[in-house]
C-alpha cells in the first residue's frame, strides 16, 4: 500500500461524515416542525458551543468574525426552519440547496481574481430552472402562486441560501486578507448564536411543553448536522484538496432529498427527480467554469486560469 494513501483518505472520510450528518438536517427540520424556530436553533446551536467549550474558551476573537458567525450559523438554519414549516418538506430542501451555486454565482463579489465563464452562466440559468421545477411541479406557475403558504416558505429557503453562500465566502476572504478564525471559534459562534436565538424564542415565541422525544432531536442536532458537522468539514479542508472534497459537497441534497422521501415526508416524483438533477448538474458545472486570476511568475501580468470550486473551500451545510 502507498504510505501516503491513509493520509490522503483521512480528508475524505471526514468530510464524508461531514456530508452524511448535514442530509439529515431536513429530516430534523420536519420532525420539530411542532416546535417554534428561534427554540430550535437556539438549543442545537448552544449544545453545539457548550460541547465544544474546551476548544473555544480560551480564543480571542475580533467582535466583527463573531458578528460573521452569527450571521451565517444563526441566519441560515432559521429561515431553514421557517422554510420546512411553510412549504413542502423536499422542494423546499432542494431550493434551499442552491446555496452551492449561489456561491459560484456570487464570488466575483467577494473575490475580484474570480471570473464567471460561459460554464458559470450555464449553470446559474440551469440550477434556477431546476428550483423553478422543484417550486412549480406540474402545476406550474399558478399553482405555486395560489399558495401563498408555500411560496412563502420557498422565499424562506432561498433567503437561507443566500445566508450560507455570502457566510462562506466572506469568512474565506477574511481568512484570505487577514488572521481570519481558528476552527474552534465555529464553538463560540454557536454558543453566541444560539444564546441570541434563545432570547428571541422567550420574547416572541410561545411556551413549548417538552418531551423526551423533543429534547432528543434537539441534543443530537446539536450534536450532529448543527455542530460535529462544522469541525469535521474544516478538519477536512485544512487536511486535504479543498476542491476534490467540494466535488463530495454535491452528494448533500441527494442524500438530504432521499432521506426526506424515505421516511414519509414527501415523495420523488418526475418533477422532484428532474428537480434534483438541474439543482445539482448546474451547481456542478457552475463550479467548474469558475476561473481564477493570477500573476504570472516572468511578467507580473494578470492571467485566468481555471480553479474547479476553488472558492467553495468555506464551512458549507
Amino acid at each position: 500500500m502507498d504510505a501516503k494513501g491513509p493520509s490522503q483518505s483521512l480528508p475524505r472520510w471526514l468530510a464524508s461524515a461531514a456530508i452524511a450528518l448535514w442530509s439529515t438536517l431536513a429530516w430534523y427540520g420536519v420532525e420539530l416542525a411542532t416546535v417554534p424556530p428561534f427554540l430550535i436553533v437556539g438549543c442545537a446551536l448552544l449544545v453545539a458551543g457548550l460541547g465544544s467549550l474546551p476548544l473555544w474558551y480560551r480564543l480571542s476573537v475580533a467582535p466583527t468574525a463573531v458578528a460573521l458567525g452569527i450571521y451565517g450559523l444563526f441566519g441560515f438554519h432559521f429561515f431553514l426552519f421557517m422554510a420546512l414549516r411553510y412549504a413542502p418538506a423536499v422542494p423546499a430542501n432542494l431550493v434551499n440547496y442552491l446555496w452551492p451555486l449561489l456561491i459560484v454565482v456570487l464570488a466575483p463579489c467577494f473575490q475580484a481574481h474570480l471570473l464567471p465563464s460561459l460554464r458559470h452562466l450555464c449553470g446559474a440559468l440551469i440550477g434556477l430552472a431546476g428550483a423553478t421545477l422543484a417550486m412549480t411541479g406540474a402545476g406550474g406557475l399558478s399553482a405555486l402562486a395560489a399558495d401563498g403558504r408555500a411560496l412563502a416558505g420557498y422565499g424562506f429557503a432561498l433567503v437561507s441560501a443566500f445566508i450560507w453562500a455570502t457566510y462562506s465566502l466572506a469568512s474565506q476572504r477574511a481568512g484570505a486578507t487577514g488572521p481570519g478564525f481558528p476552527t474552534a471559534a465555529v464553538g463560540l459562534f454557536c454558543a453566541a448564536s444560539g444564546i441570541l436565538a434563545l432570547i428571541c424564542h422567550a420574547a416572541l415565541e410561545p411556551a413549548v411543553h417538552w418531551t423526551p422525544l423533543t429534547i432528543l432531536l434537539l441534543v443530537t442536532l446539536g450534536i450532529g448536522p448543527m455542530g460535529g458537522a462544522f469541525f469535521l468539514w474544516d478538519a477536512a479542508l485544512k487536511r486535504g484538496d479543498a476542491r476534490s472534497l467540494g466535488s463530495l459537497a454535491y452528494l448533500t441534497p441527494i442524500l438530504s432529498t432521499l432521506l426526506l422521501a424515505a421516511s414519509g415526508h414527501g415523495r420523488i416524483g418526475w418533477s422532484i427527480a428532474a428537480a434534483l438533477v438541474l439543482v445539482v448538474g448546474g451547481a456542478i458545472l457552475g463550479a467548474s467554469g469558475t476561473r481564477r486570476l493570477r500573476m504570472t511568475p516572468t511578467s507580473g501580468a494578470v492571467s485566468p486560469t481555471n480553479s474547479p470550486e476553488g472558492d467553495t473551500r468555506a464551512a458549507l451545510p
